[in-house]
């Protein structure tokens, strides 16, 4: 097969993305601070221009590996803004090896051709679930930390995480709410206007995707209630959001990935 031009741009900024991150992910204890945030950069902008080419290229393609990708690009954004803000957040290592297995699993796996939108405001739907996704993978990462955090108080040691626990916490449900509302959004906009952005006798349907969805806002929303009238807290809180993310996940990328890798239809 012949690529376009098109496609060989964007095959070569997803390599060069991939190899970024992992050399970050490989030799961060042995670059300086500079250095690290240099070749981040780098990772993230050929990232970027990858993701793009898909979206816009000829003809676009999107699917499970694109979404974890993209998902994966939103999270190191947030990480990107936040390492100014805390600078001793200590999980650049992690970040960058995800980073460069999304890319990988993007390169296998492009996507399915998208020829005809049925509606303008299909890829603004698109982009709320996306973005839900990121912002539910950055609490993940966080409660990750949260974890790796309190074991280490209980062991009597060092916290390894550079960040106090509280402010963990606080960062975790500040991005688990601000998901919610996408989320929230997501759905009540997939369910009110079907048929506009899907096209006519493409009503809401309950199919592996919205029920998937729909449970992982009952446990996002358990969690939130949760939290404000029970005090949950720690590991429970945790356990509770790794359920709603694991849900969500098969909502989209997991129905996407049968239909795409096991069942090969578009």
């Amino acid at each position: 097969m012949i690529l376009t031009l098109s496609a060989w741009w964007g095959l070569s900024m997803a390599i060069g993305a991939a190899l970024a991150y992992a050399i970050l992910a490989l030799a961060t204890p042995r670059l300086g601070n500079g250095a690290t945030r240099g070749v981040l950069f780098m990772a993230w902008l050929l990232h970027a221009l990858a993701l793009g080419e898909g979206l816009i290229g000829s003809p676009p393609r999107f699917g499970f590996a694109p979404a974890l990708s993209m998902t994966v690009w939103l999270v190191l954004s947030v990480y990107a803004v936040e390492s100014r803000l805390f600078p001793q957040l200590k999980a650049r290592w992690a970040l960058a090896g995800l980073g460069s297995v999304a890319v990988t699993l993007s390169l296998v796996f492009p996507g399915t051709p998208y020829q005809v939108i049925a509606s303008p405001w299909l890829p603004l739907h698109w982009a709320l679930g996306i973005a839900s996704y990121g912002l539910f993978a950055a609490a993940v990462v966080h409660g990750w930390l949260m974890n790796r955090s309190e074991r280490s108080i209980r062991s009597a040691a060092q916290p390894d995480t550079g960040v106090p626990l509280l402010t963990l916490e606080r960062l975790t449900f500040r991005f688990v709410q601000a998901g919610f509302v996408l989320l929230t959004a997501t759905l009540l906009v997939g369910w009110l206007f079907a048929e506009t952005l899907y096209g006519p006798g493409r009503a809401w349907q309950w199919n592996h995707k919205t029920i998937f969805s729909v449970l992982a806002w009952l446990t996002f929303a358990s969690l939130l209630a949760g939290r404000a009238r029970l005090g949950w807290r720690g590991r429970q809180a945790v356990r509770l959001l790794y359920l709603g993310s694991g849900l969500l996940l098969l909502g989209y990328a997991g129905s996407r990935f049968v239909l795409e890798v096991i069942l090969k239809r578009a």
